[in-house]
């Protein structure tokens, strides 16, 4: 990164900070913890540890701090904290993106259609998630692009938006490939092979507007030139490993900078990706169905890709996996074989990464965004829960507030006030027999 480029960004998230300073001019100390800061090579592990904050931003971390004068202190012994969960594939907030007009529609754009008070966005920070890659389907060979949303609170789209440098929102691209854009219609690929030499042949005009004038103006095109220099991240959604080495020709033929979402098979060829650099988001899911793609789906996917030196993370790809369940994810990673701090650091730091985030979010670290997570054990533990989330230094979720409880337990609708009163009813029922 040039030094213009940090400086733009670091920018950016003063700018952001502003948000929230009257609310954090006082530090707050959280002490006692065990924390994961998601540092260096593993998770960092402090013991009981301090974290402190301030203006929606990290002060300092570690097992000796030198606690501000007159900050708020709280006591937090036996709790973990640890970065906020980056989901580098969700469909939360109502998304939608491309229609049945064609298969290629990189001018569209996921920000367009999101709800902001829907309440899945509640429901995901119930379960740790912080940042998110709000993703179009997967219906079409190109569905247009995604959002990075910061899961912080406002109302507007804008108010969630991740921006670079220059104050852009950020998003990537999303493509498919696979059975999920094959139908008998015109304008969508029939074959797999038809599917390939469709993107192509769009890749090919794409590479003649980007090097000419430009003229007329059009904002797919332009999108694509974003893809072609690099700007613009490829989520390509692929499972099959006969699909997978597909999107590597086509990345290596246009040399695009690209993410395999899903990669379900990508266990079979985890040697060929790493030999090309390219990273995956993936999934586990151990009850699979729906389609044959993921007939081979295999909970030892994110080991093997461990193991051949792939740069990992995961996601919920939610409503496929509850966004309430990425800590489940990750321990049924390390069940299969992946390493304990793999599967955290998959969940936090390499997904910041992944997004181009990493200079602000994904790890503890001084100067940092304040996005992180107390849980009230182990977090790859059933028994444990996540107490508090918190975003740019707002406590933004409290399993201690009955309006917020409904998110973390509730069903659909959960993180309405409208539904799932029975959550409560039940709450109180239980705390009477406790008593």
């Amino acid at each position: 990164m040039t030094l213009l480029k940090a400086a733009a960004l670091a920018a950016t998230a003063l700018g952001a900070l502003s948000v929230t300073a009257q609310a954090q001019e006082r530090p707050i100390a959280f002490q006692g913890a065990t924390i994961l800061t998601m540092q260096g090579e593993g998770t960092g592990t402090i013991e009981n540890g301090t974290l402190v904050i301030r203006n929606g931003a990290i002060v300092a971390v570690g097992a000796s701090v030198d606690v501000p004068a007159g900050a708020e202190l709280r006591d937090v012994s036996g709790m973990v904290i640890m970065p906020g969960i980056v989901d580098t594939h969700s469909h939360i907030g109502q998304v939608s993106g491309a229609d049945s007009s064609g298969a290629i529609q990189p001018d569209v754009r996921a920000l367009d259609s999101i709800n902001v008070r829907d309440p899945s966005i509640a429901r995901a920070r119930s379960g740790g998630v912080t940042t998110a890659n709000i993703m179009p389907g997967s219906g079409y060979l190109m569905s247009g692009q995604t959002f990075y949303m910061h899961l912080t609170q406002g109302s507007s789209i804008e108010d969630y938006a991740w921006r670079d440098g220059d104050g852009d929102m950020m998003g990537g691209m999303k493509m498919a490939n696979g059975t999920n854009p094959l139908r008998e219609t015109s304008g969508f690929p029939g074959t797999r092979a038809r599917s390939a030499a469709m993107v192509r042949q769009h890749f090919v005009e794409a590479q003649e507007y980007c090097e000419g004038d430009r003229s007329p103006r059009d904002i797919g095109m332009e999108a694509m030139c974003e893809v072609l220099d690099g700007s613009r991240l490829v989520h390509f959604h692929t499972h099959r490993s006969d699909d997978i080495m597909t999107a590597l020709r086509l990345r290596r033929e246009f040399g695009f900078d690209m993410l395999i979402q899903h990669g379900i098979e990508s266990y079979q060829v985890a040697q060929e990706i790493a030999a090309e650099g390219v990273p995956v988001s993936a999934i586990l899911i151990d009850s699979p169905g729906g389609k044959l793609e993921a007939a081979n789906a295999n909970l030892e996917t994110a080991a093997a890709l461990e193991a051949a030196g792939v740069f990992l993370s995961l996601h919920s790809d939610d409503n496929i996996l509850d966004s309430r369940l990425m800590y489940r994810q990750a321990g049924m990673a390390v069940r299969a074989g992946m390493s304990r701090d793999g599967a955290l650091r998959a969940l936090t730091i390499n997904g910041a990464v992944q997004l181009g985030l990493d200079d602000r979010v994904g790890s503890l670290e001084p100067g940092k965004l304040a996005d992180f997570v107390l849980l009230t054990g182990d977090p790859l533990s059933v028994y444990s829960n996540v107490q508090e989330t918190w975003v740019m230094g707002e406590r933004l979720f409290d399993r201690a507030n009955p309006d917020h409880l409904v998110a973390a337990n509730g069903g659909v609708g959960g993180g309405s006030p409208y539904t799932n009163t029975h959550v409560l009813e039940r709450e109180a029922r239980m705390l009477g027999d406790a008593e």
